[in-house]
């Protein structure tokens, strides 16, 4: 009766260590900074939109994506995959 009872506390007080790990998010610190202003200003600021394509890299995107069509279609694998691709896109 009194191993159970040591046993229901000891993981108890695990579940409650687990949990508290568990409920900070990865990659951040429990820390608190130093002073309000110890925060850089970009991380408020929105983050930046992705460029839009260059007409040059949207034909290349076109030309690669219609040569990956035909290894497929054609069953390509391995090493003949990667020469047709390099063939293919280096086509003019």
């Amino acid at each position: 009766m009194r191993f159970s009872t040591v046993a229901a506390t000891v993981c108890l007080g695990l579940l409650a260590v687990v949990g508290g790990i568990a409920a900070v998010p990865p990659g951040r610190s429990t820390e608190v900074p130093a002073s309000p202003g110890a925060v850089a200003p970009a991380a408020n600021s929105a983050p930046a939109a992705p460029a839009p394509l260059s007409g040059d890299a949207a034909a290349k995107h076109a030309k690669r994506t219609a040569c990956l069509k035909s290894a497929k279609a054609k069953k390509l694998v391995g090493a003949e995959k990667t020469s047709f691709l390099k063939a293919c896109i280096a086509a003019p």
